[in-house]
């Protein structure tokens, strides 16, 4: 038998080779990464916008307590009140009319009330309302009065004389009421009497044979 010759030797490469290019392509070529294959980079967390910081609302800006007069009566209806209101400032007059009295001074605060004071321990404690009217309670001579005083329009409101006749200390003060009523006491050297009745357009007023002029009463 002869052995075989190189023509079968090269058959079978042939063989050989076709059966591998049949295998790969089958299989498929597959392409390695790169190691130097750069990455991409991973999204940064979004950032929320900062919240602005609320700016504080400013106060309003009080305003301050109107030039006004005010004139009314105690709830019980035991005496008059009238109270004026000038540059921050007030001033009260309590009168009974026959012999209690009280003149009493203070500043009105920037929420609108006001504590005002007078001799003998004598307080009153209000609140304006608005420009429309002045509530709260005074303290005289032992008694305390709730009262509420009306904005007062001339002539109503607060007048007062002070003056010397027959050589005594005259010192007047009137309450004149939106109705007309007026309730108001002399004192002559301390000694308090009813007073007479003054003419509200003028001020004008006869105390013990004596003409004198009223004025409004202002702090």
């Amino acid at each position: 038998m002869k052995r075989p010759g190189p023509l079968l030797t090269l058959l079978a490469g042939l063989v050989l080779g076709l059966c591998l290019l049949t295998l790969n392509a089958t299989t498929g070529t597959r392409t390695a990464s790169s190691p130097y294959e750069e990455k991409s980079p991973s999204p940064l967390p979004a950032r929320s916008a900062a919240s602005p910081s609320p700016t504080p609302t400013p106060s309003p800006s009080r305003v301050p307590a109107a030039d006004a007069d005010y004139a009314g009566r105690t709830d019980d209806d035991a005496a008059a009140i009238a109270v004026s209101v000038r540059d921050g400032k007030a001033i009260a007059y309590f009168c009974d009319g026959r012999t209690k009295e009280s003149w009493l001074r203070g500043d009105v605060q920037d929420d609108g009330t006001l504590r005002l004071t007078g001799e003998h321990g004598a307080t009153l404690d209000g609140t304006l309302q608005e420009g429309r009217s002045v509530d709260g309670t005074v303290s005289v001579g032992g008694g305390r009065h709730a009262f509420s005083a009306d904005r007062a329009k001339k002539p109503s409101g607060l007048w007062r004389a002070t003056a010397t006749v027959r050589s005594a200390k005259i010192d007047g003060g009137w309450i004149v009421l939106k109705d007309g009523t007026q309730v108001g006491i002399v004192t002559r050297d301390g000694e308090p009497a009813p007073a007479p009745r003054i003419d509200p357009e003028t001020g004008a007023v006869t105390v013990d044979g004596q003409r004198l002029t009223a004025r409004p009463a202002t702090p």
